[in-house]
């Protein structure tokens, strides 16, 4: 995991509240912040907050900068990780994130005397970016603090029912939809089982009604001339991650010809995404 940094600079001043002070009446002021860490980020709102102490026995303000991050600003702050790639984060004044805290007129942080401070962090929902460590820099002129949050690559896959309908003994086809939602830029496999039924195999897949058997096929073509298995690099469909829903088909087909006793058949597959 690679760490964000930025720094933050504290002035006092018993004469004037903008960090200027008479010579006669200069006063040393310190300030200490703690590391601000986001944990892990998985695409939802994050929130996160570091601590620190102002030791000043007149009035200071607190300034935070715009950070490293390539185009920052101090209203939209970046984090960088692998290759370049940026994380947006925002900083704020207070616990309910709706006082920016910047290094403009009115943006800063002020207060008088000793006190305990806190920076509250937060990441937007919804940003698609490769897994990693994300870090960034806030500096001021007395101290610095480092800003972290880290993706981890991560998969996700939905199903829909395949029904086949009613099946006559001809060939009788259906789809269903596979959806998957996995970290950009990370390389995945779609797997689909044999099913549930004694015997079956992923080549020869087999409904069930009771002892009664009724065979079928699943395929990742619309020819349905290449069979879907489980066999990662083998029979199963791969993609990349864009960090957002990716939607697979599942053609499904019953051969002709097979002669059967009456009746609802069914099968549970199980399909499978390593990554």
């Amino acid at each position: 995991m690679q760490s964000l940094m930025r720094r933050i600079s504290l002035i006092g001043s018993l004469a004037l509240s903008l960090g200027f002070a008479y010579p006669a009446f200069a006063q040393t002021c310190s300030l200490t912040v703690s590391n601000l860490n986001f944990g892990t980020y998985t695409g939802t709102l994050l929130n996160g907050t570091s601590t620190g102490q102002v030791t000043c026995a007149g009035s200071w303000d607190i300034p935070l900068d715009a950070g490293t991050g390539a185009g920052a600003t101090e209203t939209n702050r970046k984090m960088t990780g692998p290759n370049g790639a940026t994380l947006n984060y925002a900083l704020f004044r207070d616990a309910a994130r709706t006082e920016n805290w910047g290094n403009t007129t009115g943006t800063e942080l002020t207060g008088t005397g000793n006190t305990k401070i806190t920076v509250y962090g937060q990441i937007a929902a919804s940003q698609y970016v490769v897994s990693g460590t994300y870090t960034d820099t806030i500096d001021t002129a007395t101290t610095s603090f480092t800003v972290t949050a880290t993706i981890v690559a991560d998969c996700t896959i939905t199903a829909s029912t395949l029904s086949f309908g009613v099946y006559s003994g001809t060939t009788t086809n259906a789809t269903s939809t596979l959806v998957v939602n996995c970290t950009k830029n990370a390389p995945y496999y779609v797997g689909l089982n044999a099913g549930t039924a004694t015997g079956a195999t992923v080549t020869t897949r087999r409904m069930m009604n009771g002892s009664n058997t009724l065979n079928y096929a699943l395929y990742s073509n619309s020819a349905r001339t290449i069979n879907w298995g489980e066999t990662v690099g083998t029979d199963t469909v791969s993609g990349t991650g864009s960090g957002a829903n990716q939607s697979l088909t599942v053609y499904g087909q019953i051969p002709s010809g097979q002669a059967l006793v009456p009746g609802s058949y069914s099968d549970t597959i199980t399909a499978i995404v390593t990554y």
